[in-house]
């Protein structure tokens, strides 16, 4: 559980610096550099991601039931997965679904994080989606205060909500059928 907090705490750590200290972190690209400032950031969570990811694993093989969810919820679950890649992808190929999202990615992620919630009980799932919910949710209110950041993205096209659509949704065929199995030895649907 140790390596699990620790990679949560470098993860969402470095993702809060703008939530919990906007002018630090301002302070700190301006004397540094926009450069070595996202290098830094990159190297910070991608340890906390990888530390997370070990961290979820060895905790699952010593399975801690927090709750059991009713076996409904699975079906509300894959329901909330439904708009997950389809706004991912909007994050990048902005039109209608990014402008009416308004952070498509933050969104995604709360959705996910709930998702995974109502599906599962133990202790690291609640530990791991439950701090993906409750950083998404801090993000988000704390961007009403911000200025904000230009954010890379494709020029807005007509076409672009149609391609997020029709993607996003393979990708979350594929992912559900296929890879998330593969990838955590989970069948969502199965």
């Amino acid at each position: 559980m140790t390596m699990l907090i620790f990679g949560m705490i470098l993860f969402f750590g470095a993702h809060s610096v703008s939530i919990v200290a906007h002018p630090l972190r301002e302070r700190l690209v301006a004397s540094m550099g926009a450069a070595t400032w996202k290098g830094l950031y990159s190297l910070v969570s991608l340890g906390g991601l990888l530390l997370m990811i070990s961290g979820y694993s060895v905790l699952r093989l010593e399975p801690h039931l927090v709750y059991v969810p009713p076996a409904g919820l699975r079906h509300a679950a894959a329901l909330l997965m439904l708009p997950v890649f389809p706004l991912l992808l909007a994050t990048y190929l902005p039109g209608r679904i990014r402008r009416i999202a308004k952070h498509p990615m933050l969104v995604a992620v709360k959705f996910w994080a709930l998702a995974h919630l109502l599906a599962n009980g133990m202790l690291a799932d609640v530990l791991l989606f439950g701090g993906f919910l409750a950083w998404a949710i801090a993000d988000r209110i704390s961007l009403k205060r911000r200025v904000p950041r230009p954010s890379p993205a494709a020029s807005e096209r007509p076409y672009n909500d149609a391609i997020v659509i029709v993607v996003g949704l393979a990708l979350y065929g594929a992912f559900a059928m296929l890879w998330h199995v593969r990838l955590f030895g989970v069948a969502p649907f199965g």
